[in-house]
């Protein structure tokens, strides 16, 4: 009842679809404003850009470093959240007063995601879930919830999409010690298609392991449930013959931003790779030397994980407990092990530098994400000059690669210690 007016309750049947769907219709004209008109001011936080924002996932790692960049740039920002709402209170600050608005989501609710959805011309869509749980499995996370986004932002006349995805992924993933291969890889793959499939102009990006502050690529490798024993990583093969090509989160973001803005990327998949290709065993072997976690120092060894029984037992209760950070369990699972031993391949797609991104060398950024976790660093050291100097880490040259490929598909191994 409404000023003695008694209301009209709409029949959950076709009626009520009709109706819904000419409220939602009404909205996407509202829409199509032009946003570009109502720009304010000179640029950066205190002004607005004309672009509104929806950034799924924004408390994530890789969704902290673009939301502060959308923020620089002066955007209007939503941020879908789930769960308990002080999570993202951290967010309020990469905007402007009234720059940033958040919306309870669920990732099953459609009715939700339009809510979302309703205002915005850019949709970024940064969820993931590297491990299953009893509410969402692999492919409601990888499939079922892109394919869910593309379409509601198709409906809703979202302008852009950007959807996030894994270097690896593919129909039938390359197999290490899984006899069904990645899972999470083979979802990835199939949210692709979903995703091209509802919004065809959708960017993708086809990510390498991502590291920076607060990533997990680091804390995995660092995780005491990881290591051996709390002296080294068992690592498959040793990780020798494992090659990675580890991108700084900077770069990620800065090539996800310009994208948006960048006509060609309409509809294209960029592989988000950095500059250089190393195996996983000097890639740890590298970290571990800038913490001084040395031979010398801290004992430290990589050992063989096929025959470390240990490592698969606890990876397969980390990735089945509810319990624990989410650093700590979040990628130490069996399909987690399996990801970290399988090289990052490319299938020739564009890449950041395309995107006008200028890649960090690993030795330019790892020391310095790594500078909190060196053991001595208060208490041996005196001074700067005093600590010992690491050397950048050895990359791998393609004819290189080409033989430890052969070697790793024939069985042929050097696993001999020091060589």
């Amino acid at each position: 009842m409404r000023g003695g007016v008694p209301l009209l309750k709409v029949p959950s049947g076709s009626l009520g679809s009709v109706l819904q769907a000419n409220q939602y219709s009404s909205e996407v004209e509202a829409k199509r404003l032009n946003l570009s008109a109502m720009k304010r001011g000179r640029g950066g936080r205190s002004s607005f850009s004309g672009d509104v924002v929806t950034v799924f996932g924004a408390n994530s790692f890789i969704g902290r470093g673009v939301c502060n960049r959308l923020g620089k740039n002066g955007s209007q920002m939503v941020f879908p959240y789930r769960g308990d709402h002080y999570k993202m209170m951290r967010l309020k600050v990469v905007g402007d007063l009234g720059q940033v608005l958040f919306c309870p989501f669920e990732l099953k609710d459609e009715e939700s995601i339009r809510r979302a959805v309703q205002h915005s011309n850019i949709v970024i869509n940064l969820v993931g879930r590297s491990i299953e749980t009893r509410n969402f499995k692999y492919s409601d996370v990888n499939v079922d919830g892109p394919e869910r986004i593309a379409r509601i932002c198709k409906e809703m006349g979202v302008e852009r999409l950007v959807h996030m995805s894994h270097v690896n992924a593919r129909a039938e993933p390359e197999r290490a010690f899984l006899s069904g291969g990645s899972e999470f890889l083979r979802t990835k793959y199939m949210g692709e298609l979903a995703v091209r499939d509802h919004f065809p102009g959708a960017t993708i990006f086809r990510c390498a392991d991502v590291y920076g502050q607060g990533d997990t690529f680091i804390q995995q490798i660092f995780s005491r449930l990881a290591t051996n024993r709390y002296h080294g990583m068992p690592l498959y093969l040793k990780g020798k013959y494992t090659v990675k090509q580890p991108v700084h989160m900077s770069d990620l973001t800065t090539g996800i931003m310009n994208s948006l803005y960048d006509p060609e990327a309409i509809g294209q998949t960029y592989e988000a790779l950095g500059p250089e290709r190393v195996t996983m065993h000097d890639l740890v072997t590298y970290m571990y030397e800038l913490t001084s976690r040395t031979p010398e120092e801290w004992n430290f060894g990589i050992t063989e994980l096929m025959l470390d029984p240990s490592a698969f037992m606890k990876a397969y209760f980390a990735g089945k407990t509810p319990f624990g950070g989410k650093h700590t369990f979040k990628q130490y699972s069996l399909d987690g092990l399996e990801r970290l031993s399988l090289s990052d391949t490319s299938e020739g797609l564009p890449n950041l530098t395309d995107l006008g991104v200028q890649l960090s060398t690993l030795h330019q950024k790892m020391p310095w994400e790594l500078a909190p976790r060196n053991q001595f660093n208060y208490y041996v050291y005196e001074t700067v000059e005093e600590q010992p100097v690491v050397l950048p880490c050895k990359t791998v040259s393609f004819a290189e690669e080409r033989i430890l490929e052969v070697q790793r598909a024939n069985g042929i191994f050097n696993l001999v210690p020091g060589l």
